[in-house]
């Protein structure tokens, strides 16, 4: 126990601090979203910031990678970080000078959101090379531990301290965890030397192209990419549902609990992917936990009207959700060669993670659009009106219902194709 202590120090320092920075700017993100409420009045402004944030991710991450990998990893995580936290003070300014404007937050948002698209590349190499090979699945338990944690706890500390001394009592306390995780980045981390680095005379589409052409050589990891892809597009479709399902039945504070079930789930899943043993198949498990998830939690939400059932199926749809994510995580990082990391962890997160504002607007589109208006019209006594009840709240239950059909074929069909591959450690 003492040997893997010492040889996790860099990465228990480096993960440590780099959660706690990640807690204040999720705080940081909470406030200004009760701030911009409280001005505008309107849930599409609100969502904006969150698509300001987000478009850059996404459109950006593939030259993201090329960067990361070209740039000392240490150095381009330092950059980022100052580069985001400068965003972060020019709203504290703005805010303390009474001139903020809602205009001021998506710019710095997209800002910011540029910054952590080149970083996270850099950051996912930085885990690697300090983790020893056999400690990967329990250090990528860890990252899902503080990441849950943090999805928690950030809007109810954000909340509570907002609406007792402001948002600049929010934003300090930002300032202050980000100077923590960089100065012990900057002080007490050193990461090991990448044997290869790319070519200087190579551009950045050159460099992009280098991690695209990695997955198509790799089929087991392009798979896998696309898998999660699609499952993606269905989990953040739930998630436009969920609201139009609950609080019309149960109201907001319901949605409340509701949803930190979610994060409360994932918190026990990554403690067991911290101790449990080596699975047989990496492939098989990531197919298998988004069958049992995708093709319960829908289910148990579309013919219930009970919020202990919402609770519980969201723990079960939750619970396995970090054990998915180590297991995809352990296969990248022993796949990839570590040179090559940046450029194919960014077109991941390109490919895997496009699907998510598409699912979110089909999600809100098909409950507005299409169940809500087809369960109105539906009468008492038929199928649909026995199933899934009626009035408000009747149509995103139908919806719930679609989901789970959909989560369950495409992991049936789409698990067919991975079924060709297996993936173990000796």
């Amino acid at each position: 126990m003492n040997n893997n202590n010492n040889e996790l120090k860099n990465f228990y320092l480096l993960w440590s601090t780099q959660s706690l920075s990640q807690l204040g700017s999720a705080m940081t993100e909470f406030a200004l979203t009760l701030w911009l409420y409280e001005k505008t009045g309107s849930a599409l402004s609100t969502a904006a910031l969150t698509i300001c944030t987000y478009a850059p991710y996404v459109i950006m991450s593939i030259f993201a990678g090329a960067v990361s990998d070209r740039y000392d990893k240490k150095k381009t995580m330092l950059v980022c970080d100052v580069l985001a936290a400068f965003t972060t003070i020019l709203v504290f300014v703005l805010y303390r000078t009474g001139t903020l404007a809602v205009w001021h937050l998506y710019a710095l948002n997209a800002v910011s959101g540029l910054m952590n698209t080149v970083q996270q590349p850099a950051s996912e190499v930085a885990y690697t090379l300090i983790v020893p090979k056999q400690q990967y699945q329990r250090t990528s338990g860890l990252q899902s531990l503080s990441r849950s944690l943090i999805s928690i706890g950030n809007p109810l500390i954000a909340s509570a301290l907002y609406g007792t001394f402001g948002l600049d009592a929010v934003i300090s306390i930002d300032l202050m965890t980000f100077a923590i995780a960089f100065l012990t980045l900057l002080f007490l981390i050193r990461l090991p030397d990448i044997p290869a680095k790319p070519a200087p005379d190579k551009n950045m589409l050159e460099l992009a192209g280098e991690g695209l052409r990695f997955l198509k050589k790799n089929p087991l990891v392009l798979d896998v990419i696309l898998f999660m892809s699609g499952v993606n597009l269905i989990a953040s479709a739930f998630d436009a549902v969920l609201p139009a399902l609950v609080i019309p039945k149960s109201g907001n504070s319901t949605l409340g609990i509701v949803t930190s079930c979610s994060g409360i789930a994932m918190v026990l899943g990554s403690l067991i992917v911290s101790v449990m043993p080596k699975p047989k198949d990496r492939v098989r498990t990531i197919y298998l936990t988004m069958l049992f998830s995708l093709g319960t939690e829908n289910f148990l939400l579309a013919f219930s009207s009970n919020p202990l059932i919402w609770c519980i199926g969201q723990v079960i749809g939750w619970i396995l959700v970090p054990v998915m994510s180590a297991n995809q995580n352990v296969i990248m990082r022993n796949t990839i060669p570590v040179e090559l990391q940046g450029r194919v962890y960014a077109c991941r997160n390109t490919l895997q993670f496009f699907t998510i504002p598409i699912g979110l607007a089909l999600g809100g589109f098909m409950v507005d659009y299409v169940c809500e208006p087809l369960m109105s019209s539906v009468r008492n006594g038929q199928l649909l009106n026995i199933l899934f009840g009626s009035g408000k709240g009747s149509g995103a239950a139908f919806m719930m219902f679609l989901l789970g059909m959909a989560g369950t074929i495409f992991c049936l069909v789409f698990g067919m194709k991975l079924k060709q591959y297996q993936y173990s450690e000796e």
